[in-house]
């Protein structure tokens, strides 16, 4: 009776080490919630101080095709926003424009009245210089364009043959008030893209193609890829996880547990592998699979062939373009 009651103690102890590891691993991250406390979504829009707005807005408007939105002023300034913004005390009120560029953030263009400011554009060594890049589908046309325009192109498109931004072309123009700005474009992608990074720069090429496609709606094709993702959770082979991921997940797919974000493939991968080492007898297993629309919800358990559902939670997947976008991850919690 004793030798049993060792052996049933040490089975409990051993189960319970297991689960403590799981959440532990569960909850553990170098990447937290903090990472959103700025609470920034991403870029509004850019701003662009002109010598004549209806000047700037005619261009942007009739060249570049943008068009203006909203108007707000002219604001008269007060004594203590011009010393807080370090604009000369003589200089008049502000007018903006907001102007719509596409896909992609907004320009604000503003105009102060009787400005007593430097009329003198920074050289491109200045600090704080700074220029506004347009994407475009071909840049050669777009450059033929702009000198029918008389825009002055600034050398010759450059593409770059190496490095992270291999296959990227790119040349600066000149507006007509003298501000510095630039086209670029990479049809194919950029070099870094090539190595499956974890984070992918946002592009406005992108932008345009619907996120959200019809097949996408298809509840059949959405099981499978859930299916293939516990796959991914329980395959020990690294060339072979290594393929379902790219096949099941975006490249730049996020995946959400309460106490941290995974960013990337590589990032999923990583912890699936600490996941496997910690329990290596533990697999997971579906209870349910459930679609509407473009979004699907796996209920699973995870444990060892004896006890199957040592921890059991949810996960919640958004498929855009046929993968995996975002993975949100529920654990349940024990009592």
């Amino acid at each position: 009776m004793k030798t049993t009651h060792k052996k049933s103690n040490k089975k409990v102890q051993t189960s319970a080490a297991a689960m403590l590891n799981l959440l532990v691993l569960f909850s553990a991250s170098e990447k937290t919630v903090a990472q959103t406390n700025a609470g920034i979504v991403g870029i509004d829009h850019v701003g662009i101080n002109v010598p004549d707005l209806n000047k700037a807005v005619i261009f942007f408007d009739d060249v570049l095709g943008f068009k203006p939105v909203t108007q707000l002023g002219p604001i008269p300034l007060d004594a203590d926003w011009k010393k807080l913004n370090h604009i000369n005390p003589n200089t008049g009120a502000v007018t903006i424009k907001m102007i719509n560029a596409g896909n992609g953030a907004s320009i604000e263009v503003f105009e102060y009245a009787d400005n007593k400011g430097s009329k003198t554009h920074p050289n491109t060594d200045d600090i704080g210089a700074s220029h506004i890049a347009f994407y475009v589908n071909d840049i050669n046309a777009s450059v033929q364009y702009l000198k029918s325009k008389g825009v002055k192109i600034l050398g010759e498109p450059f593409t770059m043959p190496s490095g992270d931004t291999a296959g990227e072309t790119w040349v600066y123009f000149e507006t007509p008030w003298g501000s510095k700005m630039e086209l670029v474009s990479y049809p194919n992608g950029k070099g870094y893209e090539k190595a499956n990074p974890k984070t992918i720069l946002w592009s406005p090429k992108n932008a345009t193609v619907k996120k959200v496609s019809e097949a996408d709606l298809d509840a059949k094709k959405n099981t499978a890829i859930v299916e293939n993702h516990l796959k991914i959770w329980n395959e020990k082979d690294e060339t072979k996880r290594k393929v379902l991921l790219n096949q099941v997940y975006a490249s730049d797919v996020e995946m959400v547990d309460r106490h941290f974000i995974a960013e990337g493939i590589e990032d999923i991968s990583k912890f699936i592998v600490e996941l496997q080492t910690k329990n290596p007898e533990f697999k997971f297993t579906a209870k349910s699979v459930e679609t509407n629309h473009n979004i699907a919800r796996l209920y699973w358990q995870f444990g060892s062939k004896a006890k199957p559902a040592v921890v059991s939670g949810m996960d919640l997947f958004v498929i855009e373009n046929g993968k995996v976008q975002k993975l949100y991850v529920f654990v349940d919690q024990k009592e």
